[in-house]
């Protein structure tokens, strides 16, 4: 059975980043042209997620294709790991079967675009494990976001985007009921996802 999730563990490895290379901010002297942003409806609220364009043009350019398409439309977060990670994006947690939620997706992966550390609030891409993935290719639609920094991690998963609004939301989310396998009692869905453009204007007072 495949799952696609993210390690509790700290993961032994060694990550060597280039001397240019900076941790992205996504504050708004950063973003001097128009950015399309991504936005999760919940039962909570909505979540608006910015891309890490530079670091991870892959994995943003994947997810808004599936934004588009209307993926991730009924969808649920489908763990939820206080002071961890809350975790989507599988389809199969569509139907009532909670048992396979964590072992689908789109039926393809993503390269690896791995660089950036895990923030709270950064979004990451979800995978299966190095022993069946040793080139640590990303989920197909299986995202993360995590409620604390998680060093750990660093160096293991693509971090493509950050939570520029409704980390409240994931906070809500991240404090609802569970099950033994950290599957929410009462599902917690993506009512929509879409994109929305946000230009250096809205920014301004």
């Amino acid at each position: 059975m495949r799952v696609w999730s993210v390690a509790f563990t700290a993961l032994a490895c060694v990550v060597v980043f280039a001397p240019c290379a900076q941790q992205e901010s996504g504050t708004a002297s950063q973003r001097q042209r128009e950015t399309e942003l991504a936005v999760i409806e919940t039962k909570f609220g909505s979540i608006v997620i910015e891309f890490f364009e530079e670091s991870a043009p892959s994995h943003a350019a994947n997810f808004r294709k599936l934004v588009r398409d209307g993926f991730y439309d009924g969808v649920t977060f489908h763990r939820v790991v206080p002071g961890f990670v809350i975790q989507g994006g599988d389809p199969n947690s569509k139907d009532d079967d909670r048992s396979n939620d964590g072992i689908g997706g789109p039926g393809y992966t993503v390269e690896a675009e791995i660089g950036l550390k895990h923030e709270r609030g950064f979004v990451a891409a979800a995978r299966r494990p190095d022993q069946v993935n040793p080139k640590r290719e990303s989920s197909g639609s299986q995202f993360f976001i995590c409620l604390t920094e998680l060093p750990s991690l660093d160096g293991a998963y693509t971090v493509f985007g950050k939570v520029v609004d409704g980390m409240d939301v994931v906070d809500q989310i991240a404090a609802v009921d569970r099950d033994e396998r950290d599957n929410p009692v009462e599902k917690v869905e993506m009512i929509r996802a879409y994109l929305k453009v946000s230009r250096p204007s809205d920014e301004q007072d």
